[in-house]
């Protein structure tokens, strides 16, 4: 059910025929796990707070630095060196007090996949490495989960929703793990991207 303050905070939503109160109420019930709060977390984690996602979940393991600020638009110079997940959950919390936000500041692992991953209804992908991305592929597959892939390099972007209802999987669109390493520290990125 939601409250008067947020049929008012989503009332452009829910004037949308394709998502009305049901669909909002459906958005306040679900739960999203965001793997990576960098650049393409940080935006990502806005929409959804804001949208009004019940529960979002935030795994990263890195701390804020100075050359993050231009392109991951949750932090500013007092976020740098803590923790991203604190940061962002610090922030976002300010935008959305009736979102519930689970911390895990940690790296996804094969240790630490299953019992992380079977919890959340979708996966957002915004890692920054191959080995994370079939990590999260092969656990969502396991699962029985979709998710959503995107990654970006210099100027160019990607996006996906895989595995959903027996769609394409990442290792289908990508069957050999790459041997590259190259990150936006190395080869760099456009901001806004």
């Amino acid at each position: 059910m939601l409250s008067k303050k947020e049929k008012t905070q989503y009332s452009k939503q829910i004037i949308l025929r394709e998502i009305g109160e049901i669909g909002q109420q459906a958005f306040k019930k679900s739960n999203v796990l965001v793997v990576g709060a960098g650049g393409l977390g940080c935006p990502v984690l806005l929409q959804l707070t804001t949208s009004g996602i019940g529960t979002i979940g935030i795994i990263d393991n890195d701390f804020v630095a100075l050359d993050n600020l231009p392109r991951q638009i949750l932090y500013d110079y007092n976020s740098v060196n803590f923790l991203k997940v604190d940061q962002a959950v610090n922030k976002l919390a300010t935008l959305n007090p009736n979102v519930n936000f689970i911390k895990y500041p940690k790296k996804l692992s094969s240790n630490n996949a299953i019992e992380i991953i079977n919890r959340f209804d979708l996966v957002v992908d915004c890692s920054d490495n191959f080995p994370t991305r079939y990590l999260i592929n092969d656990t969502c597959l396991l699962l029985n989960k979709p998710f959503i892939y995107g990654a970006i390099f210099k100027h160019e972007g990607q996006v996906a929703v895989l595995n959903y209802k027996s769609s394409a999987t990442y290792r289908c669109l990508f069957p050999k793990v790459s041997n590259t390493t190259t990150n936006c520290s190395q080869s760099g990125v456009t901001p806004t991207l």
